[in-house]
């Protein structure tokens, strides 16, 4: 499905159906360059639920999977897709949704919470929290300027491979072919980036001399709504002491640790799903 920004671009969600309206709604933010698609398993398995179907809706920001690109790259900031995201939940007159957001789309949702708290039901944080690591971050803008372009789809497996082993050793073949398959698409004959080269524009305003400013406020907005933080084992964006103080200051909040995953867990695999499932089922 489509819609209009406030400012008119085009933008892309991904709409999985329930059999009726019983059960809350959710919708997934992915990460910085990723898109509706890292949500493909989550979502089928929310939406088709024996016990608890309910309607998922999973957002392509602006210049990301099927959104349309921005001509002003300064406009790549989370504020701006936190407008994008609420001009959708108006649009399509959603209250009080639960909210699956990942690495970017974790900041996100902690901007929501300070900014319309009223329009927020249950969140799940995938690997990201209110400090996020330099190392990590640094790590991220280096392959968003540097991505390469493949020219067949074995060789954007291997490109993933090469970035993201460290964090995901156990990977099996398919599972980098389905990393690469969110991160590339197909367009008249050619394999292409499924986002604007121009994010690295607007990454580079960000100082890495200097620790990104914690959002320990945004954080704490959330402490009225039932949150589930996932961290994978080996993430170098959210670390376990972070997580340890989120858990200390949020006084409804649970954790889940994926072993052998880096930034950020795949949210895929069926303990990770079946996880989510029932933390909103037992928060509807």
């Amino acid at each position: 499905m489509y819609y209009a920004s406030s400012d008119d671009l085009r933008l892309y969600a991904r709409h999985y159906p329930a059999p009726d309206e019983s059960y809350r709604s959710v919708i997934c933010l992915a990460g910085l360059t990723r898109n509706s698609r890292d949500f493909h398993a989550l979502a089928t398995y929310l939406s088709t639920h024996p016990e608890t179907p309910r309607n998922v809706y999973c957002l392509d920001y602006r210049g990301r999977g099927q959104s349309e690109f921005d001509p002003n790259w300064r406009n790549y900031m989370p504020n701006v897709e936190l407008d994008d995201v609420l001009d959708f939940l108006t649009i399509q007159g959603l209250h009080q949704v639960g909210i699956v957001g990942t690495s970017r789309g974790g900041i996100v949702t902690m901007l929501m919470a300070a900014a319309r708290p009223t329009v927020m039901g249950p969140v799940v944080l995938n690997d990201i929290g209110p400090v996020i690591e330099t190392r990590g971050l640094a790590r991220i803008m280096n392959y968003v300027r540097r991505m390469p372009t493949p020219k067949t789809w074995a060789d954007a497996m291997q490109i993933m491979r090469d970035i993201n082993e460290r964090g995901f050793p156990g990977n099996t073949d398919a599972q980098w072919d389905q990393m690469a398959r969110s991160v590339f698409e197909e367009r008249k004959g050619r394999l292409v980036l499924s986002y604007d080269r121009k994010l690295a524009k607007a990454m580079s305003t960000t100082d890495l001399s200097r620790p990104f400013p914690p959002l320990w406020p945004e954080f704490i907005a959330l402490s009225k709504m039932p949150t589930f933080v996932i961290r994978g084992e080996y993430s170098d964006i959210l670390s376990a002491d972070t997580l340890n103080e989120m858990v200390e200051r949020h006084p409804n909040l649970r954790s889940m640790t994926i072993p052998e995953q880096g930034h950020a867990p795949t949210l895929a695999e069926r303990d990770q799903i079946e996880a989510i499932a029932s933390f909103f089922a037992v928060n509807d």
